[in-house]
């Protein structure tokens, strides 16, 4: 069972990926990935918006601070030694046995399914070494290949939040749930993109 105070790092190989904590060297990567267009359309606004080199240290600092706190398990997901994206298992909670899932990929690792085979990786080790019941995902209504993952790996819609989700102009999206369970039967995401694939 999870451990309530300490979260120890690890790191995980499957699906042809190594995810692995980030490391401050991995400013740069991150810099992309969090001001990346696509990304800011989806993400509701940072507190304290990530616009620099300075900015994407925080963030990986603040990374590391959420696995000591035993609240967050934040990735680098890598795919022949070079960052493609991130996923986080955010919200951990050991008396409910649950948590929330997120994700990003860079533009050029788009349409592969490198968003899948990451997030099925961290699934299968948050159900298997963390005792973990159930996980949960949300992301925009409209954001198409997000929905894909969710669903490629097992994850449930449950429902629609109503302005749920901040936008950069103000406004509000609504947000389909997702969620996926350690009893339920676990997925296959081995099999090669159509040519037509959203999925991230």
């Amino acid at each position: 069972m999870l451990n309530e105070t300490v979260l120890r790092p690890v790191e995980i190989e499957a699906y042809g990926l190594l995810l692995r904590p980030w490391e401050e060297d991995d400013a740069p990567e991150a810099l992309r990935g969090l001001t990346d267009p696509d990304y800011l359309r989806w993400n509701p606004p940072a507190a304290r918006p990530v616009e620099d080199i300075e900015g994407a240290i925080d963030f990986v600092r603040t990374r590391a601070l959420g696995w000591r706190r035993g609240e967050t398990a934040s990735f680098a997901v890598l795919e022949d030694g070079v960052i493609r994206g991130h996923i986080g298992l955010n919200s951990i909670d050991p008396r409910t046995c649950g948590g929330r899932v997120g994700y990003w990929t860079l533009p050029e690792a788009r349409g592969r399914r490198l968003a899948s085979r990451a997030l099925e990786a961290c699934t299968r080790w948050a159900f298997r070494d963390l005792g973990l019941h159930r996980l949960e995902l949300g992301h925009a209504v409209g954001n198409g290949p997000s929905c894909g993952v969710a669903r490629r790996c097992g994850y449930a819609y449950e429902g629609t939040l109503r302005d749920a989700l901040p936008d950069a102009g103000g406004g509000f999206h609504a947000v389909h749930l997702h969620a996926r369970l350690a009893t339920d039967p676990a997925p296959d995401v081995t099999d090669a993109p159509t040519a037509n694939s959203t999925d991230a």
